[in-house]
């Protein structure tokens, strides 16, 4: 009998900023490069649509996995997502993951609230029954209309951005893997895991089955104190959605506005990047992005990376997509680097064989 420990899916984060066929080239080189997976985020005012992106991105790549990173069923209702899934699926077979968040960058910019997480159950119900060929029950104006999608695609796994305890636990519940937020803090990670176990075991799962993701900011350089400092509008945003008290776990102890004059449109996709790091350092010191830079995100040396990254793997973590800073550009030095460098440099999958007794 024998045991194989799978590797560690190394996936990067890939704007849809610029024209579907040239964001695919960047994809492509992801591809030739050897990462596993190319994520794309959903924001219908940053960006291009992520649904025809990511068909000319299956089309165009033949073995890496696409996903969304993350799309949202506030803007997007459930069946069109689900319409939208399928025919990616279509032309990708088993290289397409749904993930699912509560909205944020697409809800903001448009003045409607995020998905509550009794808002993300019901959505991911409806949306997993459509996709299985199931009739669903719709709440029409005039009652009830029973309908289902034709052409289902059972295959499609959903997973679901979660950094929250309610979401977390409802990842664990009910969703096929979970992308966690909380950056690779051993700390915050230990937490959020625990969260996603307890949905899982109250739903009679083996959260060990359930496949987590994780979501970091990355650079590979020898001068990590400078790289950190693009970072503050990241810590600036984390600590003014509720994220203080993880931040105060790495020792940054930070107080930032609810409100942030002179960016737009917020901390995270600002379209002026040094004028919010500017900005931020009001708040956010030189030693405050270090420390954030060195807990939560993925920045060093391309050795130190693929030890952390190993690290996280012994973990229990399946998989990570990075990030480079920044929404209006293509990370193409971020897969370079990485590609090069740091994928190499990470242990290939161990098979060992029990011994007879």
């Amino acid at each position: 009998m024998s045991e194989r420990r799978t590797r560690l899916r190394v996936g990067v984060r890939i704007p849809p900023c610029d024209r579907a066929d040239l964001v695919v080239g960047t994809a492509r080189r992801a591809e030739q490069l050897g990462f596993d997976d190319v994520w794309f985020p959903d924001s219908q005012l940053l960006w291009r649509d992520v649904f025809a992106t990511l068909t000319a991105a299956a089309l165009g790549t033949e073995r890496i996995g696409l996903g969304t990173a993350v799309t949202n069923l506030a803007t997007r209702h459930p069946a069109v997502v689900a319409s939208a899934a399928r025919t990616v699926a279509e032309l990708a077979p088993g290289r397409f993951t749904l993930g699912l968040g509560v909205g944020n960058s697409s809800v903001g910019p448009v003045g409607l609230r995020q998905t509550t997480s009794a808002g993300m159950r019901d959505g991911l119900t409806m949306l997993r029954a459509l996709l299985d060929g199931e009739e669903w029950d719709f709440d029409g104006h005039a009652g009830k209309v029973r309908s289902r999608l034709r052409d289902p695609r059972p295959d499609v796994p959903l997973h679901l951005a979660a950094s929250g305890p309610k979401n977390l636990r409802l990842a664990g519940e009910i969703a096929d893997g979970v992308i966690l937020l909380s950056g690779v803090s051993p700390r915050t990670l230990q937490g959020a895991t625990a969260r996603v176990r307890e949905g899982a075991e109250a739903a009679g799962r083996d959260a060990r089955r359930i496949p987590l993701t994780v979501s970091a900011f990355c650079a590979v350089t020898d001068d990590v104190e400078a790289e950190a400092r693009q970072i503050k509008p990241i810590c600036a945003s984390i600590a003014q959605n509720g994220g203080a008290p993880f931040l105060a776990l790495a020792g940054i102890d930070v107080q930032v506005p609810a409100t942030v004059e002179g960016v737009y449109p917020d901390l995270v996709h600002a379209e002026d990047w040094d004028a919010a790091v500017e900005i931020c350092s009001a708040w956010i010191s030189d030693e405050a992005a270090l420390r954030f830079a060195e807990e939560f995100c993925l920045f060093g040396t391309a050795e130190r990376i693929a030890e952390r990254l190993s690290a996280l793997h012994a973990s229990g973590v399946t998989g990570v997509f990075l990030q480079h800073v920044g929404s209006y550009d293509p990370p193409a030095e971020l897969i370079e680097a990485v590609g090069s460098a740091v994928l190499p440099a990470l242990p290939l999958p161990t098979e060992a064989k029990a011994g007879h007794r």
